[in-house]
C-alpha cells in the first residue's frame, strides 16, 4: 500500500494489454475457462477482482524496478575484487568419468537371486580387470541399467552423485581401473573409471559476466530496500 500510494507509483503506467497478459497467464494454469472461473468463485473472487489485484502487482513491480534504475553499473575492478574474496564460489570440483555394469537382485527371479547375481558379476569383473577395453561391449550385453544403451556411460560425476558405496569406491580408484563388485540396495555394480577430471578454479574471464549480474542484482535489491525503508519512515513521521 505504501508503494502504490507513493509519488513514484504515479509515474508507472500499466497498460490493459499487460493486465490481460497477466490474467491469461493465471488462466493458462487451468484446463479450461470454466475451471478457471470456478476456482475464482470458490475463493470468493471474480475476474475483475483478479484483474485489479494483478494490476496493482504490476504497478508495484514497476515502481521497484524504477527506483533501482539509477544504480551505478558494476565495474571490472568491483567484479575482480569479488572474485578474489570469494574464491570458493568459482571452483569446479574434481569429477570422474565413469561407466558401470549393474545386475539387479530379485529373489523372486531365479537368474536374479543374490547368490546367482554375485557369482555372475564377479566373473564379469574378473574378466574386465584383465581386459578393460571390453567394458563397453559387456555393459551392452549384461547391464540392467538404462546406461547399457550408452555402453554403460554414467558421464562425469562428482562426489555425492552416486550411492555412498559407489561414491567411496569410485573416488578411491586410479584412472583406468575396473572395480570389484559393489553391492547397493538395487543390486551389484562394477565400475570402470575412464578418466579423472581434476578440480580447477575458473579463470576470471569465464565468470566476469556472472559476477557482474550477481553484484548488479544485489545493488538493485539494496536500492529497493532503501526505498521501502524511506516510505516506512515517512509514514512513521506523519502518523498521528
Amino acid at each position: 500500500s505504501l508503494v502504490l500510494s507513493s509519488r513514484e507509483a504515479r509515474r508507472v503506467a500499466v497498460s490493459s494489454d499487460e493486465v490481460d497478459a497477466a490474467v491469461a497467464s493465471v488462466a493458462s494454469r487451468y484446463a479450461d475457462r470454466m475451471e478457471f472461473l470456478s476456482d475464482l468463485s470458490s475463493n470468493g473472487l471474480t475476474e475483475d477482482v483478479l484483474r485489479e489485484a494483478l494490476r496493482r502487482e504490476l504497478v508495484f513491480s514497476g515502481v521497484l524496478d524504477r527506483v533501482a534504475t539509477d544504480r551505478p553499473p558494476i565495474g571490472q575492478q568491483e567484479a575482480r575484487l569479488y572474485y578474489q574474496h570469494e574464491p570458493d564460489r568459482f571452483v569446479v570440483p574434481e569429477r570422474r568419468r565413469v561407466r558401470q555394469i549393474l545386475i539387479t537382485v530379485n529373489d523372486e527371479i531365479a537368474d536374479n537371486r543374490r547368490d546367482v547375481v554375485r557369482l555372475r558379476i564377479e566373473t564379469i569383473a574378473t574378466e574386465l580387470k584383465r581386459y578393460p577395453d571390453r567394458f563397453s561391449d559387456s555393459a551392452r550385453r549384461y547391464s540392467e541399467c538404462p546406461s547399457a544403451l550408452h555402453e554403460g556411460r554414467l558421464g562425469d560425476v562428482q562426489r555425492g552423485d552416486l550411492y555412498p558405496s559407489l561414491d567411496a569406491t569410485l573416488f578411491s580408484m586410479t584412472e583406468g581401473a575396473v572395480s570389484s563388485p559393489i553391492e547397493t540396495k538395487i543390486g551389484f555394480h562394477v565400475l570402470w573409471l575412464e578418466k579423472v577430471l581434476a578440480g580447477r578454479v575458473l579463470p576470471f574471464v569465464e565468470v566476469e559476466s556472472r559476477i557482474t549480474r550477481v553484484l548488479d542484482e544485489r545493488n538493485k535489491r539494496r536500492y529497493q530496500s532503501a526505498f521501502l525503508a524511506e516510505l516506512r519512515e515517512q509514514k512513521r513521521r506523519t502518523a498521528p
